[in-house]
């Protein structure tokens, strides 16, 4: 026998609660004449009863989809590339919570090239749009002039858009700072400086760390890890190997490791290895990677209030917000200063 479960309506929420409809439809739908407090309270009991906003009618009423494009170029998600798509998990629940749904889009290398916006955008299915990972500077440009709003979410150009950010810079200035203090003096970075804002920032907390330590930095110490176009390449290692490397990201630690390896290195015997994000390359490394952890909860929070907020309000700005994250001591740095 099939067991059809009842809807749950505002009625159900008041009567449970003892107040009125009235009061449910406003806390539900962020009016005012609600205290905080039992705003809070209601959306709680809401969401335990598994009560569902009726978003088409909301939407009808009130002229908005309560739709968000969250658009992801393509060579983020490849097969082995895991980060972006647990980012976008993290947005799509932050926008159930406040009753939106999220689209996916993903931006081919062509369409990215011939600017072409996204279908969603020219069939008006959404309120605003968050660019997951870096586009170039044109297609980033391209976004500055359609009148829905936008949120760049882990990178930034140079352009005046509102945008959430780990806080890159200051991640690995720490993180170098770890290794110098356990004695590591010769120590490259390995990440294409001219690819993305997120490796340049990385690149330059790594440089200022040097610096405050009066370490000279070697061109020979600075490795690149893909091409132009993204696509990771053969690492070139120098002749005389450093102690100790800061990568750019835990996947290209991950191959770091295994290249070390394969070339009979030992790590973190002969060389230390570091990375950043804290994604499941970290884990899969053997030895497991310290590493900087980005907080994709915080920041995908961040990024789907201010879009939720742009979308009401075209005058709202933010500018680049920064969340801080946490390095995470593992095997993989080995102390030489004993």
């Amino acid at each position: 026998m099939n067991i059809v479960k009842q809807r749950v309506t505002m009625r159900d929420i008041a009567r449970k609660l003892g107040v009125s409809s009235v009061t449910v439809s406003k806390a539900l739908n962020d009016k005012e004449g609600v205290s905080e407090e039992l705003r809070k309270k209601i959306k709680e009991t809401a969401r335990e009863m598994g009560y569902r906003l009726n978003t088409l009618a909301k939407a009808m009423k009130e002229g908005y989809s309560y739709n968000v494009g969250v658009v992801i170029p393509e060579r983020f998600i490849g097969d082995t590339q895991s980060f972006y798509l647990r980012f976008y998990q993290h947005i799509a629940k932050a926008l159930d919570h406040y009753g939106y749904c999220s689209i996916l889009h993903i931006l081919t290398a062509e369409d990215e090239e011939q600017l072409q916006l996204p279908r969603v955008y020219n069939e008006r299915k959404v309120d605003g749009f968050i660019m997951l990972g870096q586009v170039n500077k044109e297609y980033a440009s391209l976004f500055q002039q359609i009148e829905l709003p936008v949120v760049f979410l882990d990178f930034y150009h140079d352009q005046d858009v509102d945008c959430v950010l780990t806080d890159n810079f200051f991640g690995m200035y720490e993180l170098t700072n770890h290794l110098i203090q356990c004695g590591h003096r010769e120590i490259a970075f390995v990440g294409n400086i001219y690819s993305t804002s997120s490796i340049q920032d990385r690149f330059l907390g790594y440089y200022k760390s040097l610096l405050e330590h009066r370490i000279p930095l070697r061109e020979e110490y600075i490795i690149s890890d893909r091409d132009e176009k993204g696509k990771y390449i053969d690492f070139v290692l120098p002749k005389n190997m450093p102690t100790a490397f800061v990568c750019n990201c835990d996947q290209v630690a991950y191959h770091l490791v295994h290249t070390l390896k394969e070339l009979g290195y030992r790590v973190p015997e002969d060389c230390s290895v570091v990375g950043f994000d804290n994604d499941i390359y970290a884990t899969l490394a053997e030895p497991n990677l310290t590493t900087v952890q980005v907080n994709m909860e915080e920041m995908s929070d961040l990024a789907v209030k201010m879009i939720i907020e742009k979308s009401k309000d075209r005058n709202k700005k933010y500018g680049r917000v920064l969340v801080k994250g946490q390095i995470i001591y593992r095997d993989s740095v080995q102390r030489i200063n004993d």
